[in-house]
């Protein structure tokens, strides 16, 4: 006979080694001295076994017989449901040993590698001063998208918005980390997508008008300092490839016999290796450096370390030549090149976004290789090389937009 609510209630401990009391379907309530015990009898693979399934009342009758009815449903699959409930347990346990923390310092020594050391730093940073005070101790399984929201809507109330949208993209990638890991089933943070406030983006400070980048030019040239430093600023408008690319440039990298520098994968925004074809200007500027400094692993190390130089380096060299960081940046190197190889030179766009590393894809959406168009791209980079001298030297300039 079923047992109900108020006889599981009030039945009273009887025989000194307890008394059971069937429910049916294997199912029933041992009554001892110490409390009340659901049970359930079954076989497996020819044995007799006993599951626990609870102590009342912390489990009643309804959620004992809701859990012998999937006990009894694993029986049905060819599966034990003790070994199940055993397995359960142990990955319960091994998912509370795996914190965001912990996933979050595995995911920092995986990309360790591919990162600069101030980059992979300021990131670290990042986490532990806004997100594992508020979530790093939670098991990654448990963390909800609002768990993700309230840490970083605290940087964006302090006025850090763009820090914010960071530290949430790492957050996602921290997630992904644990997909692959088979830790999560996705990145919660994608629920967050305009949950934040939107950035303000503004461009970095350029000279895009030829008359003042030929004044530019030659107060670079007549700039004078640290050899590598002066070499940088002579390379920068040549090459402009991104200012954290070119301080992190090596010698191994570079072929002057063949005039191309090819920048691993790992150091690109894009992740993925970028040929830069070296026009003859800039292969000079490397001849005269590499007697100072090719004995070394960088191109432009800095003074205080075995490191590459700064990445205030060309900004500040900027600043003591007197261009305001409002009138020209190192990054602006890219925008000047981007402008007047557009506008006044009229070389390709596709040519030009190759060559700033951008994703240029063919008429079927398919991203160009690294190697595309490689020889009119050498022969733009000598363009804009020649051009840049004769901006210097005062030779005749052709105005943006018929502009004096």
């Amino acid at each position: 006979m079923a047992l109900t609510d108020t006889f599981v209630r009030l039945v009273k401990p009887g025989k000194p080694g307890g008394e059971k009391y069937t429910d049916g379907a294997g199912m029933y309530l041992l009554v001892k001295e110490t409390g009340k015990y659901w049970r359930m009898n079954y076989r497996f693979l020819g044995k007799r076994k006993t599951l626990a399934l609870g102590v009342y009342p912390e489990v009643s009758l309804a959620t004992a017989r809701k859990r012998r009815d999937e006990a009894r449903k694993l029986l049905a699959e060819g599966i034990d449901p003790s070994q199940a409930k055993r397995n359960d347990r142990s990955a319960r346990a091994a998912a509370a040993e795996q914190t965001f923390e912990v996933i979050a310092h595995q995911w920092l020594s995986k990309i360790a590698p591919t990162r600069t050391a101030s980059t992979q730093e300021k990131v670290r940073g990042w986490l532990e001063k806004n997100i594992f005070p508020a979530i790093g101790k939670k098991p990654i399984t448990e963390i909800k998208p609002r768990d993700v929201l309230a840490a970083v809507q605290k940087m964006e109330a302090r006025g850090a918005v763009e820090s914010a949208h960071r530290v949430k993209q790492v957050c996602g990638q921290i997630f992904r980390f644990a997909v692959a890991l088979d830790l999560v089933e996705r990145d919660i943070t994608a629920d967050l997508r305009g949950a934040l406030a939107p950035t303000v983006k503004g461009n970095f400070a350029a000279i895009t008008e030829p008359k003042q980048v030929g004044a530019l030019m030659r107060a670079i040239y007549d700039y004078h300092g640290f050899p590598a430093a002066v070499a940088a600023l002579k390379l920068a408008p040549l090459v402009f490839v991104r200012p954290g690319e070119l301080r992190a440039a090596e010698w191994a990298e570079i072929d002057l016999d063949a005039a191309e520098w090819r920048i691993p994968a790992a150091k690109m925004k894009m992740k993925v290796e970028h040929l830069v074809p070296l026009s003859t200007q800039a292969v000079g500027v490397l001849r005269d450096l590499y007697p100072i400094t090719g004995d070394g692993r960088y191109v432009f190390p800095s003074l205080r370390s075995k490191a590459c130089m700064s990445e205030n380096t060309i900004n500040a060299a900027l600043r003591n030549m007197g261009y305001s960081k409002e009138v020209m940046t190192g990054h602006g190197f890219r925008a000047m090149a981007r402008t007047i190889l557009d506008e006044v030179l009229g070389e390709r766009p596709d040519l030009i976004e190759h060559q700033l590393a951008h994703t240029v894809r063919d008429p079927l959406g398919r991203a160009y290789n690294r190697t595309s168009h490689l020889p009119a791209r050498r022969e733009m980079m000598q363009r804009w090389a020649n051009y840049l001298d004769k901006l210097r030297v005062g030779a005749e300039v052709i105005p943006i937009h018929g502009g004096a």
